[in-house]
């Protein structure tokens, strides 16, 4: 039974039917991350109606999510690494070296678990003092942070070895790993935040709770019987020559989150200085805004990367562009779709996280400018993922800094050297960094392909 599995799972990640296939796997991937934007906002929309201390407690709160990106990043660092080698093994029909992999990034995320916990368990209020909290805010982003980061290794083991589940094809069951964690978050919030009247401590113990459970799921499967690849212990050493590789293909997709986490910084700390702790609420909102559109095309991305690392590590190569192709043109219609929705009707989105009319009117006007290149968010990360799950982790981490680090982040400090509303110029720089980033992704891309993809196994 469990080779007849295992044959099948190859079979189906080497369809010629590329539609089908994407489609059976993106599906549950997009749902679950439907749900998963609903587990990422949900705890922002109660807070940021909690009677009288609802705009300060959603600004507090908005100052933890560059430490929760990190945290995040870290798990991106070792599974968005280590699925596309896994994939990759497979494809080679090497099972044996799929499993190590497996288990050298389990415990590498455990690891990572207990350091991570450690330093924000001690360093925690000064490190949000220095992203941007004031006193109006700091009691608030404490006491979020203090519970949050209790629950790391869930965090870390429910995002990261969920990454497997799918790669191995089992896309209904990653799905699921998201659906439980998140319909129990929705379910604890109210409770903890206005029952128990705990404020943003019940909604960061309803947080850990449902990871929890998350965790407890994906380790059940992962040891089970129907996974093709598991957790054993012999798998679970540190070999170097198993987790160096992945490391590498790793760096990009961390970078990414965690220069988001250093962009988030950033632009706290700008908009602090130059409107102070509502246009820190602002981006708040516009944070979790831009969640909503992100991480419905991340499951899309996470539905085609198993079925490009298996045909690549194949050797289709007509397969691997006929997944890239589909992947971006699904991409970019989403994308435009969701700008014009944002341009036509931000205060739609803004009424979800506040009710507050100085808030909403200081949210509006900043959503239309910083979310004005949306559009091209399909280009961007349909090209860097097809990066990552070729195995390109050189050309992937290039491009992975070129938007915050070599564009953005300039750009908020430059930009309102040239503008007499300082905050315009900040916010300027946003789709000023998305629209030349995608435009350069795209062109590497398709140089990179045309050189090496349509070649034949034979000139291999």
């Amino acid at each position: 039974m469990k080779g007849r599995t295992k044959v099948k799972k190859e079979q189906d990640l080497g369809s010629d039917n590329i539609g089908k296939l994407m489609f059976t796997l993106a599906v549950p991937a997009i749902t679950a991350q439907l749900v998963n934007m609903l587990y990422n906002i949900v705890d922002r929309i109660y807070i940021g109606h909690i009677p009288e201390i609802g705009s300060a407690a959603l600004t507090g709160v908005g100052i933890c999510f560059p430490i929760i990106m990190l945290i995040m990043a870290f798990s991106s660092l070792v599974a968005m690494g280590g699925a596309p080698q896994a994939a990759i093994a497979m494809g080679q029909q090497n099972n044996e070296k799929a499993e190590r992999i497996l288990g050298n990034c389990f415990t590498s995320l455990l690891i990572v678990a207990a350091a991570l916990t450690a330093m924000f368990l001690i360093f925690g209020e000064p490190i949000l003092r220095a992203f941007g909290a004031s006193d109006n805010t700091i009691g608030y982003a404490n006491d979020y942070l203090q519970i949050y980061v209790i629950g790391t290794v869930f965090v870390q083991i429910a995002l990261g070895m969920n990454m497997f589940i799918t790669t191995q094809g089992f896309a209904k069951i990653s799905m699921l790993t998201v659906v439980i964690g998140a319909a129990l978050n929705i379910a604890l919030d109210p409770v903890f935040i206005f029952v128990f009247n705990m404020g943003v401590r019940g909604a960061a113990l309803a947080t850990i709770i449902s990871q929890g459970v998350s965790a407890a799921w994906v380790l059940k499967f992962l040891t089970g019987r129907k996974t093709t690849l598991r957790i054993r212990k012999r798998g679970m050493r540190i070999r170097p020559k198993i987790l160096l590789p992945v490391l590498a293909l790793g760096v990009s997709p961390f970078i990414m989150q965690s220069t988001e986490s250093l962009l988030s910084v950033v632009l706290n700390t700008s908009l602090l200085k130059y409107g102070g702790d509502i246009a820190v609420g602002a981006y708040t909102v516009i944070g979790s805004v831009m969640q909503i559109v992100n991480l419905p095309m991340q499951g899309l991305f996470q539905g085609a990367q198993p079925i490009t690392s298996f045909n690549y590590g194949a050797q289709n190569f007509d397969r691997v562009k006929k997944s890239v192709r589909l992947l971006t043109t699904t991409a970019v219609i989403y994308g435009t779709l969701f700008w014009l929705a944002l341009m036509l009707a931000p205060q739609v989105f803004v009424g979800m996280f506040t009710g507050d009319a100085e808030l909403t009117e200081m949210t509006v006007w900043a959503m239309r400018i910083f979310l004005a290149g949306v559009f091209a968010f399909g280009f961007q990360g349909a090209f860097q993922n097809s990066f990552l799950a070729l195995g390109q982790a050189k050309v992937s981490l290039l491009l992975a800094l070129l938007r915050k680090i070599v564009l953005l982040i300039p750009l908020i400090f430059v930009m309102p050297l040239f503008f007499e509303n300082k905050l315009f110029g900040v916010f300027i720089a946003e789709p000023i960094a998305d629209i030349t980033a995608a435009l350069v992704t795209t062109i590497s891309f398709l140089t990179w392909a045309r050189r090496n993809l349509n070649r034949t196994k034979t000139e291999i």
